[in-house]
């Protein structure tokens, strides 16, 4: 669609705030990679202040004059989750571009603090939860992003609505890729939703392809086997180019929102980014909605779209959609 966009492609982003779910590592400390290069003021979202600074040292070495912070949050925790947002609110009066770039991949069957299956309630459900909470300040932003990382694993993914916790049966792979098609279905919702009240703010979804990050280690933050490594590295592309389709879809002025943007090589495995349309046929408009009333009940959630409706009734593009 556009050549090799890369990371030089990118607009300017000086003054503007970024926060990313899971950067000290992986695909999120690449993507800070890219938003620093061009200037935005970064917050890493961890759970892991140690890692969390040790990137940050990496990335201010790098890019000696970057804005970064570390603030801890846990996904897996709803308390954290709500302590986070409400940190950033009561801090900063903006947020350009919110990342929801972090995820467990295949784990052991485990739970959140809260009792969801750790990947469904990790994946979906926190990030469900924190952009719900930081809603009012993204709408204030004028031109804000909100970017949700799926994967290519949801292509084959199901919404298992009787057994979302794994209480009747579990396989990590199929909860994975439940997970990710929540986040792609959460992405192109909340989208629909933005657009309902006249929000300039976009929602968009996108896929690293096949990368070659740590998510293989089953969530166990450890650095997988020798043996392992080395088979996941000559089947991924560098974790760099995983991260273009996120920064792409941050940035690239062109997008409307609901897009889901994804690697232009073969099954969407490798390569630079482009808008991906083969999950297309996955967008089921009563999931989606079935599946955004269920998100709101488990984390007690409510999305707050008011401030974007009376913006929108003042400059009389409110659409009248029920939502």
């Amino acid at each position: 669609m556009n050549g090799q966009w890369t990371i030089d492609s990118m607009p300017d982003m000086s003054g503007k705030r970024v926060i990313i779910t899971g950067g000290s590592g992986g695909l999120g400390l690449e993507t800070a990679y890219g938003f620093a290069a061009k200037g935005a003021k970064i917050i890493m979202a961890v759970r892991n202040m140690q890692k969390g600074y040790q990137a940050a040292d990496g990335l201010l070495k790098k890019f000696p004059q970057a804005s970064v912070e570390v603030m801890r949050m846990d996904l897996a925790d709803l308390a954290s989750i709500e302590a986070f947002a409400a940190g950033v609110i009561g801090k900063y009066e903006d947020l350009h571009v919110l990342v929801n770039n972090a995820g467990v991949m295949i784990p052991p069957y485990s739970k959140t603090k809260d009792g969801f299956e750790l990947q469904f309630g990790s994946n979906h459900l926190g990030h469900f939860a924190l952009t719900g909470r930081l809603l009012p300040l993204i709408l204030k932003t004028p031109g804000s992003r909100i970017v949700t990382l799926s994967s290519i694993a949801a292509k084959k993914g199901f919404i298992y609505f009787n057994n979302l916790h794994g209480q009747i049966g579990y396989s990590a792979m199929k909860f994975y890729g439940q997970s990710k098609l929540a986040n792609l279905l959460f992405a192109r919702e909340l989208q629909k939703r933005l657009s309902a009240v006249g929000a300039d703010t976009l929602s968009i979804g996108c896929h690293p392809g096949v990368s070659n990050t740590n998510l293989i280690s089953r969530g166990s933050g450890k650095q997988a086997g020798k043996a392992v490594a080395l088979l996941w590295g000559l089947m991924s592309q560098p974790a760099a180019m995983g991260a273009l389709p996120t920064l792409y879809a941050a940035t690239y002025p062109s997008l409307h929102g609901g897009e889901y943007i994804g690697p232009d090589g073969k099954g969407g495995r490798r390569g630079y980014p482009t808008i991906d349309r083969s999950v297309d046929h996955k967008m089921n408009e009563e999931t989606m909605a079935k599946l955004w009333r269920v998100s709101e009940k488990l984390t007690g959630v409510s999305y707050d779209f008011s401030a974007a409706s009376e913006a929108a009734k003042k400059k009389g593009i409110l659409y009248g959609v029920k939502l």
